[in-house]
């Protein structure tokens, strides 16, 4: 059974920085990719970053610059590094794996980036 849990969400002011962290139940490299997905209140859930098994990394544009994505193997664990942030960037955070034809979700973390 796939489980994933996200830490690290909190209230943060314009320009500053959090650290998303994503503990998955099962060895990492079993998924294809494993990305994080946002999604703000009356919009759609839209992906953030990924990661492929093979350590390929893609970022939605409005994050390139300022985010990045990583993983720590025999941690079993992925990271969303995200630094200056902005207001725009509140939502809560998932984390995704995908395998195969499957899709794993996490519960969520709520990020709120306010002065």
């Amino acid at each position: 059974q796939v489980q994933l849990v996200e830490s690290g969400g909190g209230l943060v002011q314009p320009g500053g920085s959090l650290l998303l962290s994503c503990a998955s139940s099962v060895n990492i490299f079993e998924f294809n990719s494993m990305g994080w997905y946002r999604q703000a209140p009356g919009k759609q859930r839209d992906l953030v970053a990924k990661i492929t098994v093979g350590g390929t990394t893609s970022y939605a544009d409005s994050v390139k610059g300022r985010f990045t994505i990583s993983r720590e193997g025999p941690m079993k664990m992925l990271y969303l590094q995200m630094n200056e942030l902005k207001p725009e960037d509140t939502a809560v955070y998932y984390c995704n794996a995908k395998i195969l034809q499957s899709d794993y979700w996490g519960q969520g973390t709520q990020v709120t980036v306010s002065s």
